[in-house]
């Protein structure tokens, strides 16, 4: 992977996704099942992790949202948690946006199967602490989260990250573009797409924020970024097909502005069909970030819902990021004492220079222009 690790105070972004979660409904009308658990802030409101285990598995399920199999090695960690701790997961709508993830949060309060926990990106899920959407709760290695990536009661924290980066078919493109200004040669016509829209999926908002630091523009100014894809669109090359596995494995999406890790999680699965995938961050517009995990503050699982993030924040948990090609936030740490998987982190993507980390504000004056400008300049 890379030599270039994220650092603390200066880093990434945010993003990640979710959609409306399915399931049967219950008669339930308020936040968590067990009150205790539902008010729990840290480990030692249930006295110690036996005593969490033994909670959760009494409620014995968690419901997850939005959690695709390949992405960020998710699949490896639903596995995990559930064998660890005989706790079934249900895993409502693998793909989707976080705003959609949120919407889940408000329209199946009270119900059974509502999600009990999310990962947003930072901008959404500091929109849902606004909206008092989110349970506080700070896990046992709170400690090693910088105060910059968190929110200080515990109502979010980030947990993994990447760079935005540029994926491509090397089979069927000559050469593959490795600067943002290279996508606009006439060679990729038609074949520049998006991780989603901008306006609803951080991967793809983050892909318009790179493109802007790449075309003069900064943390305070994204509209250059809007004005560089309208430039591929007028081009010819922009492709509104949204990214997936099965757009890439067919051909659909031959370039594919990503994060690095989803990108790179590609490699082998298409190596095994003939596709040669290679995954370049640019060199030009050098931009990270980091989702975020919170608890939903109308959990029907409080007690599963927390002890599923402090397996996350485990060194197992962060381990099982780090495997799939995400730099998971106590990684710093992780190197210093020596519990950073060695293969893994060998196997990072390698990325020269430093990405700067957007404030709350820059995030969401950064979306409003996006929400403004996108559909009327890009997508209509």
């Amino acid at each position: 992977m890379r030599t270039t690790l994220l650092r603390p105070a200066a880093v990434l972004f945010t993003a990640a996704l979710a959609l409306s979660a399915c399931g049967s409904d219950s008669s339930g009308s308020g936040g968590g099942g067990d009150s205790d658990a539902a008010s729990a802030t840290s480990l030692a409101d249930f006295g110690d992790m036996d005593a969490l285990v033994a909670a959760a598995q009494a409620e014995g399920t968690l419901n997850v949202i939005a959690l695709p199999p390949d992405w960020a090695n998710y699949g490896e960690m639903l596995d995990a948690f559930s064998q660890k701790y005989d706790i079934e997961i249900n895993s409502a709508s693998p793909d989707g946006s976080s705003q959609d993830e949120l919407n889940a949060v408000t329209s199946q309060r009270g119900q059974d199967r509502a999600p009990d926990v999310l990962d947003l990106g930072t901008s959404f899920a500091q929109q849902a602490a606004a909206q008092d959407l989110l349970a506080p709760y700070q896990v046992a290695t709170w400690d090693d989260i910088p105060d910059d990536q968190k929110e200080a009661s515990g109502l979010w924290y980030n947990d993994y990250g990447g760079y935005v980066s540029i994926g491509c078919n090397a089979t069927v493109i000559a050469t593959c573009p490795t600067s943002f200004e290279d996508l606009l040669d006439p060679q990729y016509a038609g074949q520049v797409a998006l991780n989603g829209n901008p306006t609803q999926a951080a991967a793809a908002f983050g892909g318009v924020w790179a493109a802007s630091l790449a075309n003069g523009g900064s943390l305070d100014d994204i509209g250059p970024g809007i004005d560089f894809f309208a430039q591929v669109k007028q081009a010819g090359n922009f492709n509104p097909v949204e990214v997936t596995p099965a757009t890439i494995q067919s051909g659909e999406t031959p370039l594919a502005i990503d994060w690095d890790y989803l990108n790179a999680a590609l490699t082998d699965t298409l190596s095994e069909q003939g596709v040669e995938w290679q995954v370049n961050v640019p060199t030009d517009g050098l931009f990270g970030g980091y989702y975020s995990q919170a608890i939903s503050a109308y959990a029907p699982h409080p007690a599963a819902a927390r002890l599923w993030q402090e397996f996350l924040y485990s060194d197992e948990g962060q381990n099982i990021w780090l495997a799939g090609g995400a730099r998971p936030v106590r990684l710093p740490v992780m190197q210093e004492d020596g519990t950073a998987d060695a293969e893994s982190l060998a196997a990072l993507p390698p990325v020269e220079g430093s990405a700067e980390f957007p404030t709350a504000e820059q995030n969401t004056a950064a979306q409003q222009v996006v929400a403004t400008r996108w559909n009327a300049e890009i997508s209509g």
